[in-house]
């Protein structure tokens, strides 16, 4: 049986590292200005670390959450399927914007004469975050929906929950895609906020629902 608490438990600690790393997640602008731009690219790999380390406890509690949702039409099997294909585009996303990208700075500060070539393997680089920054939005958007169906249709565990699901995720893809939300520091903040309500709740509820579950063994 799952381990309703523990699943909770790291669905509410990996986004909470997530919103942290948003929060103290530096822009374009701090990582250029000349004063700050050292210290500012050391925060840029923590907290891209930070997102890092985030992911599999995500998906440690997402798995948790998709046993508990288990039902014959394989909703929530769906939900995680594509929760998974989102960590991995949203790593490679924070793989490219926190590792790659201090490095592609040092290389262009260092070789003045290749600034040009530096700027645009940056810019290449930059364009590669922002296309796997969209790939997550849309693949966590649909896990989120698919969760909540699951939600709806077993008319357990929580139903504003489901509903807020059902609304949260084709609301952000449509915002994302349409480019009413640029996936900037600030917009995917924004998405990530939106997600971490309804996970944190979910995170939660699994939580208050395994001391009934230990009395009932």
């Amino acid at each position: 049986m799952a381990d309703n608490r523990m699943s909770g438990m790291a669905l509410i600690a990996g986004m909470a590292g997530s919103i942290i790393t948003m929060a103290f997640h530096p822009t374009g602008h701090d990582l250029v200005t000349p004063e700050h731009s050292a210290s500012m690219m050391q925060l840029n790999v923590v907290v891209h670390s930070l997102a890092l380390v985030c992911i599999p406890i995500l998906f440690m509690g997402a798995l948790g959450l998709t046993q508990r949702l288990a039902s014959p039409n394989r909703l929530a099997l769906a939900g995680l399927v594509l929760f998974g294909f989102a960590e991995v585009a949203v790593m490679i996303a924070a793989v490219a914007s926190g590792l790659v990208a201090p490095g592609l700075f040092h290389h262009m500060a260092a070789d003045p004469g290749m600034a040009d070539i530096w700027r645009a393997v940056l810019t290449l680089n930059g364009h590669l975050n922002q296309a796997f920054a969209q790939v997550y939005v849309v693949a966590s958007s649909a896990a989120i929906v698919l969760w909540s169906a699951a939600i709806l249709r077993s008319g357990t565990f929580s139903r504003p929950l489901g509903l807020y699901g059902c609304i949260l995720g084709p609301l952000t893809v449509i915002a994302v895609l349409s480019g009413h939300i640029r996936l900037n520091v600030h917009g995917f903040g924004l998405v990530i906020l939106g997600q971490a309500l309804w996970l944190i709740t979910a995170g939660v509820l699994l939580c208050k629902e395994e001391p009934a579950q230990s009395a009932s063994k």
